[in-house]
């Protein structure tokens, strides 16, 4: 299974954003994501081998 990493979140507070993140990794649930998105913002994720 692969699960998906956060590692760049242009709304996070270190930047001056909101702080909307997704600090935990996100898997897939029958097979959907389920994602918090940052309003204005940009996500990058990366992937991660369970």
């Amino acid at each position: 299974m692969i699960a998906w990493q956060e590692i760049l979140n242009t709304d996070a507070a270190h930047y001056g954003g909101g702080d909307v993140t997704n600090p935990d990794p996100v898997m897939p649930e029958d097979g959907r994501v389920r994602l918090t998105l940052p309003p204005l913002a940009t996500i990058w994720l990366t992937p991660l081998a369970l």
